[in-house]
């Protein structure tokens, strides 16, 4: 994570761009993949979450699969050289196109959402001549206790099959030629920090696995998604999240008669090794008061806060001021919901100063704009100062 110490070399790159810590993301992964190697699960990388390219490259060299969420992003960890019988594909809407070239890929498994799609997945795997392996996400109805925003698994949620419309449909599934359920897959949410929930998860599991199996469903994989949150409040406190615990809780509590558990995580491996480094462009206040400072990131670099109210961390890594004083910290977007923090104390900003914003590396550079005609940000790289 970067210091006042570091800030100085920052001057030389035009902001705003995002800044990656290198050696934070590889002790991320050394630990994920260690604890996992201890009970055998499998880990695939969302690469929704940051598809940079030297953060794939690196992520691949720890032998993770990859989670996909859309035809270019099988495309995309192809090309980053993943293994394609290491690639999941999920998401409630693939295209045609999307679903034949995951086909012809040979990929893991592509993880169907509806009874439609899998039916599509059986024609167009037919016509391809293959039988394509397919994991069936089935909604579990849970509350994963996040914003409900990045909720996905409770029952009127867009994703996944109800249980009660796969049980239903369960003999026209298992007629299809041209597709093999090969597992079953459920995701909750994302940014899940209550850790209870993922007990809870496992009692769900537990259940639908032995129901199918009473049904005569004969499948291998379990894919209980992913979803681990991090430290947004105060990053530096744990800069690797507490894989040790999700795994331990998995462990005890899952009872899927020894089949391969996977997981598919991104924020949890990449959120704190991103910051997006802003310069402050002008200050002033407004006719109540407020102290606002103007940076040149905005909400197209950086669109969690104004899409759905998240909380960064936001530091000041210029200033040598002590005086501090309390800034709502905005973007350069024409909307008035382009605000980084409201309230945040800093030391005295001015013109000029680098801001970072912290625990960016997830949902950052993946989830940016060109609203405004804006350029996209750069990255910089640790190991490259």
């Amino acid at each position: 994570m970067l210091s006042r110490q570091t800030a100085p070399s920052l001057r030389k790159f035009e902001t705003p761009f995002y800044f990656y810590d290198i050696n934070l993301l590889r002790q991320t992964l050394e630990s994920i993949t260690s604890v996992a190697k201890r009970y055998g699960f499998v880990i695939h990388y969302a690469v929704k979450a940051n598809f940079d390219p030297r953060i794939l490259s690196i992520i691949r060299e720890y032998g993770l699969g990859a989670d996909c969420a859309s035809g270019n992003e099988v495309r995309c960890a192809i090309e980053a050289g993943f293994d394609p019988s290491g690639i999941m594909y999920a998401g409630v809407g693939k295209r045609d196109a999307e679903l034949r070239y995951a086909i012809e890929q040979g990929i893991f498994a592509i993880n169907c959402e509806s009874l439609q799609e899998i039916q599509v997945v059986d024609s167009i795997a037919g016509a391809l001549g293959k039988v394509q392996d397919i994991g069936l996400r089935v909604n579990p109805d849970i509350d994963p206790k996040t914003n409900k925003c990045i909720d996905t698994g409770q029952a009127d949620s867009k994703f996944g099959i109800s249980y009660e419309e796969l049980v239903a449909n369960l003999d026209v599934i298992k007629s299809l030629k041209n597709v093999r359920v090969a597992g079953i897959h459920l995701h909750i949410g994302s940014q899940i920090r209550e850790l209870h929930v993922f007990e809870y998860l496992c009692v769900k599991v537990n259940s639908i696995v032995e129901h199918l199996g009473k049904l005569g469903l004969d499948f291998g994989f379990v894919d209980v998604g992913g979803g681990l949150g991090i430290n947004y409040d105060v990053p530096e406190n744990e800069p690797v999240p507490n894989f040790a615990s999700v795994f331990s809780i998995i462990q005890s509590h899952l009872k899927v008669g020894g089949r391969p558990v996977h997981f598919e995580f991104g924020r949890a491996i990449v959120a704190q090794c991103g910051e997006l480094i802003t310069s402050v462009l002008f200050n002033k206040t407004t006719a109540s008061g407020r102290r606002l400072v103007i940076v040149d990131a905005s909400m197209t670099e950086l669109i969690r806060p104004a899409l759905y109210g998240a909380y960064h961390n936001i530091e000041n890594i210029t200033s040598t001021s002590e005086e501090r004083k309390r800034y709502t910290i905005v973007g350069t977007a024409c909307e008035s919901t382009d605000v980084f923090d409201e309230g945040v104390t800093l030391p005295l900003t001015q013109r000029g100063d680098l801001l970072t914003i912290k625990s960016a590396g997830a949902y950052g550079m993946s989830m940016a704009s060109r609203y405004n005609l804006h350029d996209l940000p750069s990255a910089v790289y640790s190991d490259e100062l």
